[in-house]
């Protein structure tokens, strides 16, 4: 992939954009194909929604960091509220801080609606204000994932992802430690009892 031209459409997306989003309830979660050996992907389990350039917008979920909030912003108090640790979201703009927010509206400028009640946050101040308001309402993020218009249909359909609906309580798990392989049992599971059908989650 070429991270460095594709960062640059989406960070230019997202600043043009204000509080812009997808309809809800469109959001998915992916789960990687075993044998889907790319190092940044291998055993994850993603959220994406569609984004507002047509294409697909997200993060890992299960890439927890070593690292507090308040450990990377010392100086920022409100930073050390944040109770869960810092998630590594994608190879996209991995020095940035990005955010999912638990809201009934959007927090604030440059937020993508991903499904009712959840919105993927990337703007500073906005994320700022989220964590000096209801700190906990969210987590944190370093990088995110993107994909052009059509790509994530492609992958999908290549198989290198698994497809379920979006779950708060998966999407907010504290300890993501195995959530790969009980989310990749659980969709087999599915499979099996649902002979001949395909799940519909791109138009």
């Amino acid at each position: 992939m070429r991270y460095v031209l594709r960062l640059m459409a989406f960070l230019g997306l997202f600043a043009a954009a204000g509080s812009a989003g997808a309809d809800g309830d469109e959001a998915i979660i992916l789960i990687a194909h075993p044998q889907f050996r790319d190092l940044e992907y291998r055993q994850t389990v993603l959220i994406a929604a569609p984004a507002p350039n047509g294409g697909h917008v997200g993060v890992i979920l299960n890439r927890p960091t070593r690292r507090s909030l308040g450990s990377l912003f010392p100086e920022h108090e409100p930073s050390k509220k944040v109770m869960d640790p810092v998630f590594y979201g994608g190879p996209f703009s991995r020095g940035a801080l990005v955010a999912l927010v638990k809201a009934d509206r959007a927090p604030g400028a440059g937020s993508v609606l991903l499904m009712n009640n959840l919105y993927l946050a990337f703007r500073a101040n906005t994320i700022d204000h989220v964590i000096e308001t209801t700190p906990n309402e969210a987590r944190y993020f370093v990088g995110y994932v993107g994909w052009r218009p059509g790509e994530l249909k492609s992958e999908i359909d290549r198989g290198l992802w698994t497809v379920t609906g979006a779950d708060l309580e998966v999407i907010f798990r504290k300890d993501t430690e195995g959530l790969w392989e009980e989310m990749l049992q659980q969709s087999r599971r599915i499979r099996a009892t649902l002979p001949g059908e395909r799940l519909a989650v791109l138009r």
